[in-house]
């Protein structure tokens, strides 16, 4: 029987699974999508695809990689950021946070998202204290004060799985939150995000940059290739049809031009646009008898400052250290008790990320004069303020969590 079952294989529970094998816990990692195959040599014949998604990882989320023994090879399609700007279309503020003012070499680093599931997709297949089964359903989720009982279906075959705990990370409509009876608080924000890679005809010289906008907050980011550049550009829901299809692609690009101005040259090339509805779905709880919910399950965040996944990753550390005491004195993995100390021991990080994210978004999404010049005002003080920059480099590379 595996000492811990996995459901969702998406990012969170690919390199949740990893974490746990390192810790000596034998792991069943469950996933409804169908993975392709990838062998090692296809690793070595990978090219960067101009329509790759994006994931911006901190500091903090690269040592987590480079514990595991994988930031070698993920950093082959990953490019440092040395430097966010912060400004407002039409404002007069603006905030700058350099690495090397505050003596790091970089804040963090930004990953094409096909590289980062290639890699841990093919470490997770090696592993041999990792059983993964993909292409499953699960149909049905109970518990009792001993074990946790999954059903399943996969190619039509009934399969059952008991163990001594279950992590939910299946998504942010997550099937086992449901089963529990879990009840999560939604916000729809109203906002679609487009993302997207984009060509300028300056080089990015490793700049992340966030402009707030009266479509939407655009994230600029660092890519491989010296004039590659990640978008995540959240547009009010219903306006996206026009950014979307190749019909579009100037368009979508004047649009950033305007936006963004001259920094970056001229906006050359865009690849495919993606879309994605955006809302913000806390769970009551994160952990009930012997399952706890991880991931987009356990908190759906927006985008606008790239904290979701990282902040996943600092779950996924934590939980895995309350798992590997419980074994070094030959305690219940699947504790209750446990679980609940560990969903207690993340909640001043995870909150504190949240209020950050949604309080951004809310403040900068009213175009108010008087609250645009609050604004403003408030960016000019970040920038010349003793103390502040190393508070927030520290929060937003993960360090002080």
């Amino acid at each position: 029987m595996p000492q811990v079952v996995i459901v969702g294989g998406g990012m969170v529970g690919l390199s949740l699974s990893l974490m746990l094998a390192k810790a000596n816990i034998r792991v069943k990692l469950l996933e409804a999508i169908k993975y392709p195959d990838i062998l090692d040599a296809e690793l070595q014949e990978y090219h960067s695809s101009f329509d790759a998604r994006n994931s911006a990882l901190s500091r903090r989320s690269v040592q987590i990689y480079s514990k595991l023994g994988l930031w070698e090879s993920l950093q082959q399609h990953a490019t440092p950021i040395r430097q966010v700007h912060i400004t407002e279309e039409g404002g007069f503020g603006k905030a700058r946070l350099l690495a090397e003012q505050e003596n790091v070499e970089n804040f963090g680093q930004v990953i094409e998202n096909a590289w980062l599931g290639r890699v841990l997709l093919t470490q997770v297949k090696k592993n041999n204290q990792i059983e993964l089964i993909d292409g499953i359903q699960v149909t049905a989720l109970t518990q009792d004060n001993a074990k946790v009982t999954i059903e399943a279906l996969r190619d039509n075959e009934k399969i059952k799985v008991v163990s001594d705990l279950v992590i939910a990370a299946d998504g942010r409509d997550s099937f086992c939150r449901q089963a529990l009876g879990i009840d999560a608080d939604v916000h729809d924000y109203e906002q679609v995000a487009i993302v997207t890679t984009v060509q300028t005809s300056k080089p990015h010289e490793h700049v992340g940059f966030e402009r707030f906008s009266a479509l939407g907050p655009l994230a600029l980011l660092p890519l491989p290739g010296e004039k590659r550049r990640s978008v995540v550009w959240p547009v009010k829901k219903g306006t996206e049809q026009q950014w979307l299809g190749t019909e579009n692609d100037q368009k979508f690009l004047d649009a950033l031009q305007h936006t963004y101005g001259g920094r970056a040259g001229k906006f050359e090339k865009t690849g495919k646009r993606f879309c994605y509805p955006l809302s913000q779905v806390l769970s009551h709880k994160q952990a009930s008898g012997r399952v706890v919910l991880m991931g987009n399950a356990a908190h759906t965040i927006h985008p606008v400052a790239g904290q979701g996944f990282n902040l996943c990753l600092r779950d996924a550390e934590v939980l895995v250290r309350f798992l590997s005491n419980q074994l070094k004195t030959s305690s219940d993995i699947g504790s209750p008790h446990l679980l609940k100390q560990y969903e207690q021991a993340r909640l001043v990080d995870q909150k504190r990320v949240i209020k950050f994210c949604d309080g951004v978004v809310r403040g900068f999404s009213n175009q108010n004069p008087l609250l645009k010049l609050v604004r403003n005002t408030g960016l000019v003080a970040f920038d010349i303020v003793p103390g502040i920059k190393p508070m927030v480099a520290n929060y937003a590379m993960g360090l002080k969590a």
